[in-house]
């Protein structure tokens, strides 16, 4: 989600116009299309060209599928607590790395939004489980609990205790060394990699999430529903494949 959906608009004009009740009720209805149908939307732009791939995929970054070659990528900046990113995970990107397993490079990049207070703890605890080389296993682990962590009710959740008692608790279940787990959970290195991310996200002219480049390409899909976009992005993929020989 863009962070400028959340900025606050004041209801106060100089000339008289809408009531406040008026306003506050299409701010409502906004939400409510934002949240059923333009979570489907992300990062639309006019940019058009293919990335450079040292700035999508630089040595290290981690991948829920390889093929040898990488003739095909898939590459998504995800933010862990963006409401939006976990729903493409249960939606498309979970079946996706299913059926495209062996198929596909997909690359998966760290783009926390500061709209999102438990974001940079989320991929802390992600590419810690990467220096045990369970990245993958803290992935799913984050996204399929995500309303273990990531929400209060229906808002978005800022209890950093709980958060971590559950991170820690993903950990154990994966099988991580928890006494490493926290320490490099804590460490210079891990916040290094986040940042690496975020500032290449950044060149690429990413600012909300989930944004996906498919061989380089940014994937902009027509507005409809989330099954829509998914055959819009699996034809992306079949295309390059075929293309791929």
């Amino acid at each position: 989600m863009s962070p400028s959906t959340r900025a606050k608009r004041n209801p106060m004009t100089a000339r008289r116009g809408p009531s406040l009740n008026a306003i506050l009720t299409g701010v409502v209805v906004l939400v409510a299309v934002l949240v059923i149908g333009g979570v489907l939307l992300f990062n639309r732009s006019d940019e058009g060209g293919t990335a450079p791939k040292e700035a999508l995929f630089p040595a290290g970054a981690h991948t829920l599928s390889r093929v040898e070659g990488d003739k095909v990528t898939l590459v998504e900046f995800l933010d862990f607590q963006c409401p939006a990113c976990a729903s493409y995970y249960a939606n498309i990107t979970k079946e996706l790395e299913r059926d495209y397993q062996g198929r596909i490079t997909f690359v998966t990049r760290n783009f926390p939004l500061q709209m999102h207070p438990l974001a940079v703890p989320a991929a802390r605890a992600a590419e810690a489980a990467g220096k045990q080389g369970k990245f993958a296993e803290m992935y799913h682990a984050l996204y399929d609990g995500f309303d273990q962590w990531a929400v209060d009710g229906q808002s978005t959740s800022d209890d950093l205790p709980r958060a971590t008692a559950k991170f820690e608790e993903f950990a154990t279940a994966i099988g991580l060394d928890l006494a490493r787990f926290r320490a490099d959970v804590a460490s210079p290195e891990v916040q290094e990699i986040i940042d690496r991310d975020v500032a290449d996200g950044r060149e690429l002219g990413v600012s909300s999430t989930p944004t996906f480049f498919v061989n380089g390409e940014k994937f902009q899909p027509a507005e409809g529903t989330i099954a829509e976009v998914e055959r819009e992005m699996r034809g992306k993929l079949d295309a390059a494949l075929a293309a791929a020989g």
